[in-house]
């Protein structure tokens, strides 16, 4: 009976792992839509702020005091209000605020489409991904990013269920070196330019959420 009970103790323990990772895709995939135009009808049927309380309390539970906030502050909120505040710290038309793209942090310039935005177009085009020609915003938005890792994750973990172990492998790998080299070094400067620029009650807790997770993740 030992060897049995063995695999099925390994079974289980393989099958917490893959459901915190999907967890932990989900949560990139909430905050991400969270960096989008606030709508509040858009939000409520896709039950966000719960959803990513839900996934953050499984992967980062720091966070998750956070994106409670952002779901008390966003039902006071006036949609109105919420747009505009979004336009001014994301938008324009004059200075951004705290500009929601990588290159300005990572390439020394202040300016988008720099170096690193290149790169990041690579990264997507080798894992088979192509900018929307009628998508709006720049390929390192932060939004495009949160969710390219969920689109890592998600494809990471579809390879491991097909055991598919070499694709598993490279998409971790790029996972991981897009993380490190591409998203978690400018994080905490972002947050820190919406958290010194606004006092919004709900964009204030999101910069909180936001590095709290990334900083969790640098860790593990």
């Amino acid at each position: 009976m030992a060897v049995p009970l063995y695999f099925e103790k390994r079974d289980m323990e393989n099958h917490r792992d893959i459901t915190r990772e999907r967890f932990r895709a989900d949560s990139y995939r909430f905050l991400s839509a969270c960096f989008c135009l606030p709508k509040r009808e858009l939000f409520s049927q896709a039950n966000l702020f719960k959803n990513l309380t839900d996934s953050l309390t499984r992967t980062c539970a720091e966070a998750a005091v956070f994106s409670s906030e952002m779901e008390r502050a966003f039902l006071e909120a006036d949609e109105e209000g919420l747009t505009v505040e979004y336009a001014r710290l994301f938008v324009g038309p004059f200075e951004l605020k705290a500009p929601p793209y990588g290159s300005v942090y990572l390439d020394g310039e202040r300016r988008v489409m720099g170096n690193s935005t290149i790169e990041v177009i690579k990264l997507y085009e080798e894992t088979g991904l192509v900018m929307d020609k009628e998508f709006k915003e720049l390929p390192d938005h932060i939004a495009v990013e949160l969710e390219f890792m969920y689109y890592l994750i998600y494809k990471e973990l579809e390879a491991l269920e097909k055991s598919e172990k070499e694709k598993a492998l490279a998409f971790g790998e790029i996972r991981n070196h897009f993380f490190n080299r591409f998203l978690s070094p400018w994080i905490p400067p972002f947050c820190e330019k919406i958290k010194e620029t606004t006092d919004n009650p709900f964009y204030l807790p999101l910069a909180d959420c936001l590095s709290t997770f990334i900083t969790n993740q640098s860790r593990n």
